[in-house]
This record gives structure tokens, C-alpha cells and sequence, in this order.
């Protein structure tokens, strides 16, 4: 009988060599995905005991009988002391358990670190309104919206709640208070919690992610009612974010809501990780729309909506930028290849034309 996985061991490898995921499914050895790419570690293939047995370990439930009887997907955290949190979630597939882990390190990067555009600072010294964090799964919301929250920690004297489901990155007071709260175990619900923290005195309300109509609506209440809301979603860009938003409100108020962000929203951001020149590891390229009262107008009237880009371009010097203004910054700084670019632009061909022109 093969020996137990050293579940400890495999974390701290994926940990120490900056791996995003770490999977663990029967009959292929653990996987990691670094830079994107998934790799096999050097390691026998794992059976159906090797994943139950982590699901045990990550899950908490010892009892081998309570584990299969109870658990068939669970979303949590697992952390490693003096190494890193993990965000786990285990699953059953064809009757066998499996894992997949996000590791989050211990330590919150800055906007520098993070290669993010200087506009962060100026959206970390927001006082008020709703800033959205956007971008599909493993392109950094989290860890952005961590160095977000970290720049407020170490320069302001605010109260911050957070509400997560599961707390990722853990927060140690500097200037500011802050309370972190997770849903499950701290909260029944994210619009629970919201409705709480407009009671607990905060600077900034931070949501893990805009997931419904209840909890999209109480976080525009939130920045209605003078507070700074920050919030994560899955979506890949701005126009698809506002469309996302509107989408959870019934057709007739649709346009109720559109003046509710007009007024409200701040800033938009939407994040897609490439991987640098090198091949060494990852890059964010950024869309980034501020709200002036040109795009407040865009957002208020739908047959202005589709004109918001067009502006967003214009505005470079207001810290606005398209993702193919972006990518066209990382090839001249030489961040990322031109295929990379290529492959990531939304009009591949314009931006082509754009780099060659020199534009």
C-alpha cells in the first residue's frame, strides 16, 4: 500500500515557487499551474484514497464515513503556517473526490510589485461611491483589490470591512481597523453582511463578489449613502460589467439602476493576466474607465452606452485606457511579445496597424 500524500509538503512546493493552483484528481500525479501552464509534479499518481484523504485533511471532517456521506462540493480555506493561504474547493467527479487549491500568499503586494498603472493609487484614495474589480477567474481581482486595500491599511486612519466567501488574504492592522468577515462562518449570506456593515461604521466595505440582485443592490445603497464599496465580478470587461449589472434588475428598472450607477459608480477596472517576455511569469493588462460626467451620461442613457469606449480612449490623462492601449504600452516597454499582445488584443489587427505606425 503506497505511502499517504504529504499534502504539507506539495502546498509549501507549490507556495515557495509561485504556483496559482494546485490540483489533485485520481489517477494523474498533483498538477500545478504556473504562468499559466499546467505541469504534473514529480510524483506517483494519486488514487482514490490520496484525494479523499485530502479532502479529509482540507475539509476538517476526519470521520472517513461523515466525510463521503456529507461531502460532495465544498468551498473553504486551508492555510499553512508561515507559508500561505489556500482557497479550496472539493468536488466529486465519476464518483472520486478531487481537489483544486488556489494558493494566496502570505504577503499583499503593491501596486508596483503588482506592475499596476499609477491611477490605483488615485482609486485607493477614493472616499465614496462603487469601484468595480472585473475579470474572469485566476486574473487577479483578488490580489488587486488585497493591494487595493494594503495602500488604504498603510496610509489612512479608516475602518474597513471586508465580507469574502472564503476569506483569501489576511489582513494585520497598520493605520487602519480591519474587519474581515466570511460568509458561512462569520455571516449567513454576503447581503446579510452588507446590511450589517452599514451599521459598523465603515470607511470601506469591501464584497469577495457580486454574485446577485440583493447583493448588487445593498452595495449600490452602500455608495449611495456616502461609503466607499468596493466589489469583484466575473466579467471580462467594462462594457460586459455594466450590461452583467444592469441584467440582474427587471426590465423596468433597468433605467432606475442606470442613474443609480450614473451617480454612483467611480471606476471600473478589468484585468487580463498575460505572460511577460520572459516566459518567467504573469502581467496584468488593464481597462480601466473612471467616471466623469461625460461617461456618467454613456452609463445614464442606453443609446449612449455603446459610445463609452470611444471615451475611455480619449481619456488617457484622466488614467482611463483601453486594453489594446494597454497592450500597446506593454509591447513598447517591452513586458510582453507581440504575439502575446496579438492574441490578447480585442482588435488584433488595429492594434498591429497601431504598432507599426508607432502610434
Amino acid at each position: 500500500m503506497p505511502a499517504k500524500i504529504n499534502l504539507k509538503q506539495i502546498l509549501a512546493f507549490a507556495a515557495q515557487n509561485e504556483v496559482s493552483d494546485v490540483h489533485f484528481q485520481v489517477g494523474v500525479p498533483p498538477t500545478v499551474r504556473h504562468n499559466g501552464q499546467l505541469i504534473p509534479v514529480k510524483h506517483r499518481a494519486l488514487t482514490e484514497e490520496d484525494t479523499q484523504y485530502v479532502g479529509q485533511l482540507l475539509s476538517g471532517v476526519e470521520d472517513e464515513k461523515t466525510f463521503r456521506r456529507e461531502i460532495r462540493e465544498y468551498d473553504g480555506s486551508y492555510s499553512l503556517s508561515g507559508v500561505a493561504r489556500f482557497r479550496v474547493n472539493i468536488f466529486r467527479q465519476n464518483s472520486k473526490y478531487a481537489a483544486v487549491l488556489r494558493v494566496i500568499p502570505l504577503k499583499t503586494r503593491s501596486f508596483a510589485q503588482l506592475n499596476l498603472p499609477d491611477v490605483f493609487e488615485r482609486i485607493a484614495d477614493l472616499r465614496r461611491g462603487l469601484v468595480l474589480i472585473t475579470g474572469a477567474t485566476g486574473n487577479g481581482k483578488s490580489t488587486t483589490l488585497a493591494s487595493i486595500l494594503n495602500h488604504v491599511n498603510k496610509n489612512r486612519r479608516a475602518h474597513i470591512v471586508t465580507i469574502e466567501d472564503p476569506i483569501e488574504y489576511l489582513f494585520v492592522n497598520d493605520q487602519a481597523i480591519i474587519s474581515q468577515r466570511e460568509v458561512g462562518s462569520d455571516t449567513e449570506s454576503f447581503s446579510t453582511a452588507l446590511r450589517g456593515a452599514l451599521r459598523q461604521d465603515p470607511d470601506i466595505i469591501m464584497v469577495g463578489e457580486l454574485r446577485d440582485l440583493q447583493t448588487v443592490d445593498t452595495c449600490l445603497k452602500a455608495a449611495e449613502t456616502g461609503h466607499m464599496v468596493m466589489a469583484s465580478i466575473h466579467t471580462p470587461d467594462v462594457l460586459r460589467t455594466l450590461g452583467r449589472l444592469l441584467s440582474y434588475f427587471p426590465p423596468d428598472e433597468q433605467m432606475t439602476v442606470r442613474q443609480r450607477l450614473s451617480e454612483n459608480l467611480m471606476a471600473i477596472i478589468s484585468l487580463r493576466l498575460l505572460i511577460n517576455i520572459e516566459g518567467t511569469g504573469l502581467i496584468p493588462a488593464c481597462e480601466i474607465m473612471m467616471v466623469n460626467k461625460t461617461i456618467e451620461m454613456c452609463i445614464k442613457y442606453p443609446e449612449k452606452t455603446g459610445e463609452i469606449l470611444k471615451h475611455v480612449a480619449k481619456n488617457r490623462d484622466f488614467g482611463m485606457q483601453t486594453f489594446d492601449q494597454h497592450l500597446i504600452d506593454l509591447v513598447k516597454a517591452k513586458k510582453i511579445s507581440m504575439d502575446e499582445a496579438m492574441i490578447a488584443a480585442d482588435q488584433a489587427e488595429q492594434l498591429e496597424r497601431d504598432l507599426t505606425l508607432g502610434i
